[in-house]
């Protein structure tokens, strides 16, 4: 199933972490209708940087987000959160200046980990605009700082 022009449903539901592990990572109706909503901010996001983008994580069952050690409260089990990358563009921090300062509206948005990281975008509904950096310590624990 097309959610937009560019992002299919199976491109936010695929994890190799879940078929691995024997999770049914399956989006509800009302899941799939968030990820559209996901979706067409990903499509700005794609606009912007000018290329393909490489989604590395989008809906997370309960189970996966358990499983994998992700907050509770993570946008991604709602369907509104994605991990990409677009090397096209550039750095996982080139791409965070760039959306940062292009004009979309967002809720999150965290760059984790160095070049070869990943930038995390949420489009959930309260679009705080809030912008940070994802730090992880030698035990791979992460606290997060604002990003200037």
């Amino acid at each position: 199933m097309q959610l937009t022009e560019h992002f299919s449903l199976a491109e936010f539901t695929q994890s190799d972490y879940a078929l691995r592990n024997g999770i049914a990572n399956i989006a509800s109706p009302n899941i799939i209708g968030n990820l559209k909503f996901n979706a067409l901010g990903m499509e700005k996001v794609r606009a912007l940087l000018g290329g393909p983008i490489n989604i590395s994580s989008g809906y997370r069952c309960p189970a996966l987000n358990k499983a994998i050690g992700g907050s509770a409260t993570s946008a991604h089990c709602l369907g509104f959160a994605t991990d990409f990358t677009c090397r096209k563009f550039g750095t996982p921090e080139a791409i965070t200046i760039a959306i940062k300062n292009g004009g979309i509206q967002y809720d999150q948005l965290i760059c984790e980990g160095g070049v070869m990281g990943w930038v995390h975008i949420s489009f959930a509904p309260n679009m705080r605009q809030q912008t940070l950096r994802a730090l992880f310590n030698a035990k791979g624990k992460v606290s997060y700082r604002s990003f200037i």
